[in-house]
This record gives structure tokens, sequence and C-alpha cells, in this order.
């Protein structure tokens, strides 16, 4: 069978788009596939191992206390008092001095108050906190995936390696057989076979070192996802996104994170202008009073208000705080909006270039393997030398290496591409 009918059959699986059975995987003229589409996924897909590795981030198991933590805040700056009611109690009597009967009790309720626009301001903070959440769980996810996907592609190579290098060694022990097969006909010299020989031995070195750098990208898989890496049919490629399917930047995680993080810093700036250096409050009491054992009790009804004024230092370091939290991330924004769409526009452009260059390396690849074909058969028959045959087979093993090489650079342009259009797995 030819050997890049072989490198085929063995890639597939490992390299095939999302296509219709039969169909070359990442053809050069392929159509975009919306992100949309829905596409049946294997046991061992990146997807899956996005779930699963989700469960195990430290933002995935706090999320539920910040939403409830959020509510509660929510629920504080809805509150009819900016802070809990006080109860005080005082009594004065004369019974270790004079003891002449003179007994008072008071008993008050002290009730914090809103400033003026307080509550409100209040209530617009805890919003935009409680959305934060929501914004920076989005986000957390959208780095996972982006770890993933690192470490997805280089497995992928990592296990494409191993089966070129299995391929390889199976040629060069065919070699090996062809070579014994002229020296016992008395066409070739010793020093041929041990020739052959050893590029068998050191086919088998590159398929240790290729098994070696495969089971340390999938411990490093284990340890980055807390599951088992999926064997070679199950590393599938991702659907590639249309131009449609690019967000608006305040839609993408990263900036809707970034604006949610502006919207908590203005309102805090809001809020600090408006507390002040503290809230008014108002006492609500009744004192209970009597002069002397003769004198019958008295009672009356207490009603104060507390109202601090001018403004603290405390105050205007929150300000000024908030304030500048603001213009940074202002700049922040305007930053990573530009790197967003330099970084997209990079990608597209680095897609196109790499199609170019997978149909260039199947020309080659397929040249190559014709070559090598006819040159096998020519040294079968005596035809050919030594040198030749293994010349043809290194420009063969290396068109095909180039050839995986480039649908795995385009598969992981493709990745990258969804990565910074912001879409999960």
């Amino acid at each position: 069978m030819p050997l890049l009918r072989l490198i085929v059959l063995a890639c597939a699986p490992l390299l095939g788009a999302v296509a219709p059975a039969g169909a070359q995987p990442f053809p050069a003229s392929a159509p975009s596939t919306p992100a949309a589409a829905p596409a049946a996924r294997p046991a061992g897909s990146l997807k899956d191992a996005f779930d699963a590795a989700w469960q195990r981030q430290p933002e995935a198991r706090a999320l539920a206390q910040r939403r409830a933590a959020a509510e509660a805040s929510q629920r504080a700056a809805s509150s009819w008092t900016p802070s809990a009611l006080a109860l005080e109690l005082a009594h004065t009597t004369d019974r270790v001095n004079d003891n002449e009967g003179q007994r008072e009790w008071e008993a008050g309720l002290a009730i914090p108050l809103w400033r003026p626009g307080e509550r409100s301001r209040s209530r617009a903070l805890a919003e935009a906190e409680a959305e934060g959440v929501e914004r920076r769980a989005a986000l957390a996810r959208l780095q996972l995936a982006g770890s993933l996907r690192e470490a997805w592609w280089p497995l992928a190579q990592a296990r494409l390696a191993e089966r070129l290098a299995a391929e390889q060694l199976r040629h060069a022990e065919q070699l090996a057989a062809d070579v014994e097969r002229r020296l016992r006909a008395g066409e070739l010299a010793r020093s041929d076979l041990l020739q052959a020989q050893g590029t068998v031995a050191a086919a088998r070195a590159e398929q240790a070192q290729a098994q070696q750098a495969r089971a340390e990208a999938a411990q490093r898989w284990q340890a980055l996802t807390g599951v088992a890496a999926p064997d070679g049919a199950q590393l599938q490629p991702e659907a590639e996104p249309t131009e449609a399917a690019a967000p608006a930047f305040d839609a993408h995680p990263q900036g809707a994170a970034l604006a949610q993080r502006l919207a908590v810093a203005r309102a805090n700036v809001a809020l600090a202008q408006r507390q002040g250096a503290g809230n008014p409050e108002l006492t609500l009491g009744t004192t209970r009073e009597r002069g002397s054992f003769e004198e019958r009790g008295r009672s009356s009804l207490n009603i104060g208000l507390r109202v601090p004024f001018g403004a603290s230092a405390r105050q205007e370091a929150q300000v000024a705080n908030a304030q500048a939290e603001a213009l940074e991330l202002e700049a922040q924004i305007e930053q990573a909006q530009l790197r967003l769409a330099t970084e997209q526009q990079s990608l597209r452009m680095r897609i196109a270039a790499t199609r170019v260059r997978l149909a260039a390396a199947e020309e080659r690849a397929r040249l190559a393997e014709q070559t090598r074909q006819m040159i096998e058969k020519s040294f079968r028959l005596g035809e050919s030398d030594l040198p030749t045959r293994l010349r043809t087979n290194l420009e063969a093993t290396e068109a095909a290496r180039q050839q995986a090489a480039a649908r795995l650079e385009l598969a992981s342009a493709i990745s990258q591409w969804r990565q910074s259009l912001g879409l999960l797995p």
C-alpha cells in the first residue's frame, strides 16, 4: 500500500475535520463551518474535557458563594437603613452614694439614615458587582479554554509524531529485508546491509523518543484536566467559525469583564462622592426618672438627630482611588480592543497562508511517495542503488511529516481564532 495512503489513513482519526464521511481532512478549499452548527462530539472531545476541567477550577467552586454574596449585597443596598439599628440602654442611680432614691432609666433606638441619593447609588454598585461575578466567571471559562487548547494540539502533534515514527520504522525494516535478500543473491555487499540495519536502529530510537514525548504530553494534559488523555481517534479539530461569529468587543468575555469592572469603578466613584463623612442617625428613646423615694416616677420621650458634616480625608482617598481605577480601566479597554482586533486579523492571515502551505505540502508528499514507490520497485529489481533508496525514503518521510505538520498548524490556528473570538469549545 502506498506510504501516502498509509499516512492519511493513520492520521485521519487524528486530524479529520468535521466533514462528511470520506472527505479529505482539512481541504484547502473547504468552506467555513458555522460555529453554532450542531455536531456530534466523541467521548473524549475538547468540549468534554473542558466541562470536566471547569468543575476542578477554583473559580467554579467559589462561584455559588460569590453569587450568594452578591445577592446579599443587593439586599443590603435595598434595605431601609444603610447599617443595622442599635439599641441604647442607660441607668443612673445614687445607691452607692447618698441612696436617696434617685433613679433614672433610659432606653433608645439608634436608626442610621441614608444620605440623599446614597441608597440608589449603593444599589447601582451592588448590581454592577453582581453582574461582575458573572463576567469574571465567563472570562475564567475562556482562559481555561485557552489553556486546554494550548495543551490539546501539542498532544495531537505528539501522537502524530509517534505514528509517523512507527511508519518510518516499518519502511526501514522493509528496506533492511530487501538489502538482506539482495545480499544473499550476491548483488550487494555486507556494508550495505550494515547501513540498512543502522537505519532500522535510528528509526527505533526515533520511535522511542516519540513515545516518550507522547507520554509527557499526555501527563501534562491529565494534570490540567484531571482526566486521562483521549486516544488518537478522539482528538478531533474544532469547527472553523464564520466571519459573522465575531462578537463585538463588549460581548467578548474579555471586553465584557473589563467593561463591567469599569462600571463598578464608576459606581464606586458616585457612591464615595455621596457618602460624605458618615451617615446621619435618628435616635428615638424614652426616659423614666425620679429624684427621691418620696417622688413619683416621671416618663419622657426623647428624639435626637446626629448629622456628620464636612468631608474626611478617608472619603477623599476613596474618591481618588475609585477615579484612578476608572481611568486605568478605560485605558486597558482601549488597549485590549486594539490588541484583540489585531490578533484576530493576524490569525485570519495565518489560516489563509497555512492553507496554501498545506496544499503545497500535499502535492510534495504525493510526488515524493510516487518517487519512493518507483525507487523501491527498481531497487528490488536491482536497477537502483542503496543510496538512492535511502534518499528517496528520507525525502518521502520528510514530505509526509511536513504535510501532517501543516494540517496540525491549520487546526491549531483555527482553535486560536476561536479563542480570540471568545468562543468556548
